[in-house]
């Protein structure tokens, strides 16, 4: 199940792009909704982050996953969103929970839908690394 799109203020760039694909799995099934709901959290101030260009939530609930593909206009805004308080704070939280995993790869223009399409497409093949 994917969200709908959740528009950064740069979702409008011409320029190349940086996406992360994140993957949180869940050890117990109590603790898959309050991650969905931490995400839901996070999501709701998207619209301000310096270099977001927009996100996908997205949660398989049979295998217990949740996740976000996220664009950013360069890498250093993605390290800054990775090192907010607030980030690392959940990420305290929940990681002894589950298991991690994430990529991220760059695209020459923004196309959200080719973006869409290759981040479901990594996740179905496991293309992705342990965090």
């Amino acid at each position: 199940m994917w969200l709908p799109w959740t528009a950064g203020p740069h979702e409008d760039t011409p320029a190349t792009v940086l996406v992360s694909l994140t993957e949180f799995r869940a050890h117990a099934w109590r603790d898959l909704p309050g991650m969905a709901w931490v995400a839901l959290g996070l999501r709701a101030g998207w619209y301000g982050l310096p270099g977001a260009v927009g996100l996908y939530l997205w949660a398989d609930i049979p295998r217990r996953c949740v996740g976000s593909l996220s664009v950013w206009t360069d890498a250093a805004d993605l390290r800054r969103w990775i090192g907010l308080p607030r980030h690392v704070e959940v990420m305290r939280q929940y990681r002894p929970r589950g298991t991690a995993r994430s990529t991220k790869w760059t695209c020459e223009t923004f196309d959200q839908s080719a973006i869409l399409a290759e981040g479901k497409r990594r996740l179905a093949s496991g293309e992705l690394d342990s965090v």
